[in-house]
Formats: C-alpha cells, sequence, structure tokens
C-alpha cells in the first residue's frame, strides 16, 4: 500500500512539473500566479513523498535492496550454504560449494 502511494506522489510531482512548464510556455505576458501555484503545489507533493519514503524506510516497510548496501543486509555478506534456499539443482551446489571453498 505504501509502495502504491509513493508512485501516486511521484506522478503527482511530475504532471506538476509538466503543468508548470505548460503555465510558463502560454502565459508569457501574464503575471505567473499560475506558474507559482504549480511550483507551491509541487513542493507540497515532493516534501510529502519524502516523508512518506522516509517513514517507510524507518517502519520497514521499503528495504534496500541494493548490492552494494552490505549493512542493511548482513546475513548476506558471507557465501554460505545457510544462505541458499535448499530446493537447487545439482548445478547450482556445485558451484555453491566452489564458492564456499573460495571465500574460505
Amino acid at each position: 500500500m505504501l509502495k502504491v502511494l509513493i508512485i501516486i506522489l511521484f506522478l503527482a510531482v511530475v504532471a506538476s512539473l509538466f503543468s508548470g512548464l505548460n503555465f510558463l510556455v502560454k502565459d508569457l505576458g501574464d503575471p505567473k500566479k499560475r506558474l507559482l501555484r504549480a511550483l507551491g503545489i509541487r513542493i507540497g507533493l515532493a516534501a510529502t513523498l519524502l516523508i512518506t519514503i522516509i517513514y517507510g524506510a524507518y517502519t520497514g516497510q521499503i528495504k534496500s535492496q541494493a548490492p552494494w548496501d552490505r549493512g542493511m543486509h548482513p546475513n548476506m555478506t558471507n557465501v554460505t550454504k545457510e544462505n541458499v534456499p535448499r530446493k537447487l539443482a545439482q548445478e547450482d551446489k556445485k558451484d555453491l560449494d566452489e564458492a564456499v571453498d573460495m571465500a574460505q
């Protein structure tokens, strides 16, 4: 549910960005009230998006899947047989055994 909210907020920020571009192009001689309103809406949506992402990370609903972020996944830093699912093909077991031997 939180990921859907983040996607909706991101799309709203992008829509606000393009509406601001539209107002910038069309309102060349007018006072740019619509442009400033679009900027204010975009800032509010971006702040809400950032707060939502921080909340999701803090509560654990959003987790990092980046390979360089090993601090968040300490159980994946060492290659062991316990980290791999049990139902592997024989070829995969051989490759795993070789990787464990090389790691030790």
